[in-house]
């Protein structure tokens, strides 16, 4: 699905790591970790195409348009846009090609299945910041992309929020769907069975999240 060759990526011209080779299968789960400013979240809009790399190249196995669901840090929406929160969560639709009725049923579905009924008559500047990520989660959820990126989903999240959050990441991937996500709550991820990929200034490595929860002086700090 994913396949890094001799990738390198930063800004200024400036690679932030050594050449990554990386190959992540269809399906796959992968927590993206990594102390601040290593290049996590640089690294999810190279693989999701908003940005381009230093060198090296990167294939990705679905049409970047349609074929890749991109959820972003939630300081980059515009709270003071003129929408509503079900006009927000209901963008997750605008390639489907279902009709109108489906569209209401699906939308009213994904308001109910991360507790947005009762929010969705809303401006985006008087939600919270765990109601507006969940309702941005709720977007992504209505798309039909089979390769997801979400840079720090868990984010202003209550617990309720990341039960909610892990119970989607879970049926994802039951549906054969690829994830990356970049996470800065190891301990959160400790009970999870899932690969990691540790982004740091001497390099990547690719192993089991055990290893890195289990071997932290090895490591050193890695979220």
């Amino acid at each position: 699905m994913i396949e890094c060759h001799a990738l390198q990526w930063g800004a200024g011209g400036t690679a932030l790591t050594p050449p990554l080779d990386l190959k992540l299968p269809a399906g796959s789960l992968t927590a993206v970790i990594g102390g601040n400013g290593s290049g996590k979240s640089s690294l999810l809009k190279v693989i999701a195409g908003l940005d381009r790399p230093l060198a090296g190249r990167i294939e990705v196995g679905v049409p970047l348009l349609g074929g890749v669901s991109y959820l972003p840090q939630q300081q980059q929406v515009d709270r003071q846009f003129p929408i509503r929160l079900a006009e927000l969560v209901s963008a997750g639709l605008w390639r489907s090609r279902i009709g109108r009725s489906e569209q209401r049923m699906r939308l009213r579905q994904a308001l109910a299945d991360w507790g947005l009924l009762d929010l969705q008559t809303q401006g985006l500047h008087a939600l919270s910041g765990g109601e507006l990520q969940r309702a941005l989660l709720a977007r992504l959820s209505l798309t039909d992309a089979q390769l997801l990126l979400l840079d720090e989903p868990e984010a202003a999240l209550d617990e309720v929020g990341v039960r909610l959050l892990w119970q989607h990441i879970e049926h994802w991937q039951r549906q054969g769907r690829t994830l990356m996500w970049v996470s800065h709550n190891l301990a959160g991820l400790s009970q999870k069975h899932c690969e990691a990929l540790m982004i740091a200034r001497g390099g990547c490595i690719f192993a089991p999240i055990g290893q890195f929860i289990t071997d932290r002086q090895r490591f050193g700090q890695v979220a």
